[in-house]
């Protein structure tokens, strides 16, 4: 065979020549000589280079997925509280309950729950039709027929005093009145009595319709009151002007986060003026639970809240749960002017709810601009 030699003197075979040949000659896609980066020009900072990890890579990980289901389960077990309704062996015949925006979701589940115990269970409602069929769905499962629909709109402060006048007209006695109806995520909106709609709604509607049946309750005793706040008032902030609609932020719960205040604020000191008198008055949180408060948010937080709610939060049934503690265990009787926890534990609020001389200044401005219908329940022509 005929050798030759290469450029470094060594023998070469005419095949071998044939195949550096043809690797010289054969086009490359990839330079692999290492990049030359420019040095950056002073003042300029380079990026870095981008990280080419696919977050799909981590979520569709078994490992992501296991974790995600078994922190489900724990939270879910973790959201009962240490007290169970079922086991309470309170019963309430002869007692007359009243419970606000009882057609639905933790209100429908207080009043089913009372409705077990025997009592006369009142369910105030804005839509009369959307009651009616609440009502015959807690007969039908709790064997109680002495159920019964009353129509209010909390944000109309005449459909709330023709309420109370029907309530003390036709009720001999009121042993508990639960605080639960309310809003959140509503547009600006000022009603017909000049106030904005949501604190209406939440604080103004029901500190009426309390302090206008407080007398019938105290000839009832002993006797409870329940208003349902949330631990969303720590975000409050009390400001007289909202009352009226000035310098609000109509942006996601931002609103019904100060009405929640005003809730624990003024349930407080109702509690002072009611000492002696045996008539409670406390505030609950019901944690985090899937109603149907999101539905005038925006489409896509109510999509998030719904997906991750079916994993994380409590059901309207759980919901219910410290708002029944209140209202009927031996645990909290006697006790008034108290914020509970969604385990049905006692917690502090937030500081401006634990400010007496604020609460009092609060109270009083409440009566003022309901002054209409305390004159109402004094008997006093307007």
């Amino acid at each position: 065979m005929m050798m030759m030699l290469d450029h470094l003197g060594r023998k070469t075979s005419p095949q071998c020549r044939h195949i550096a040949s043809a690797v010289k000659s054969f086009p490359h896609d990839v330079d692999e000589s290492p990049p030359q980066i420019k040095p950056a020009a002073p003042g300029i900072i380079r990026p870095r280079p981008h990280c080419t990890m696919d977050w799909w890579d981590v979520v569709y990980s078994p490992l992501w997925m296991v974790s995600t289901v078994l922190l489900a389960l724990v939270v879910r077990l973790q959201r009962r509280g240490c007290w169970d309704p079922r086991s309470c062996p309170t019963q309430l015949r002869g007692k007359t309950a009243m419970v606000t925006g009882a057609n639905s979701g933790i209100g429908k589940s207080i009043a089913m729950d009372f409705a077990r115990r025997g009592a006369r269970v009142l369910l105030a409602c804005r839509s009369v039709s959307r009651g009616a069929a609440a009502a015959e769905e807690i007969k039908a499962k709790t064997g109680n027929s002495d159920v019964h629909v009353r129509q209010v709109d909390l944000s109309s402060l005449d459909s709330v005093g023709d309420l109370a006048e029907k309530i003390l007209k036709e009720e001999k006695a009121l042993h508990i009145l639960v605080n639960n109806a309310a809003v959140s995520g509503l547009p600006q909106q000022i009603t017909h009595d000049g106030f904005d709609v949501s604190f209406a709604t939440n604080h103004l509607g029901p500190f009426l319709l309390t302090n206008l049946l407080t007398d019938l309750m105290k000839t009832s005793t002993p006797a409870r009151i329940v208003t349902l706040s949330s631990v969303n008032h720590k975000k409050g902030e009390v400001d007289f002007s909202h009352f009226h609609g000035e310098n609000l932020t109509h942006r996601l719960d931002r609103v019904y986060n100060h009405t929640k205040l005003h809730n624990i604020i003024c349930t407080n000191e109702l509690a002072r003026r009611l000492q002696g008198t045996g008539v409670t008055a406390n505030s609950v949180h019901p944690g985090v639970v899937m109603t149907g408060m999101m539905r005038h948010y925006p489409f896509r937080i109510r999509c998030i809240f719904n997906l991750i709610g079916q994993l994380f939060f409590k059901s309207a049934e759980e919901g219910a749960v410290s708002a029944i503690y209140c209202a009927v265990s031996e645990e909290a009787e006697g006790v008034t002017g108290k914020y509970f926890d969604s385990d049905c534990s006692l917690v502090l609020p937030a500081p401006l709810a634990r400010d007496p001389a604020l609460a009092a200044k609060d109270f009083d401005i409440c009566q003022r601009l309901t002054s209409s219908f305390w004159m109402f329940l004094l008997g006093i022509p307007t």
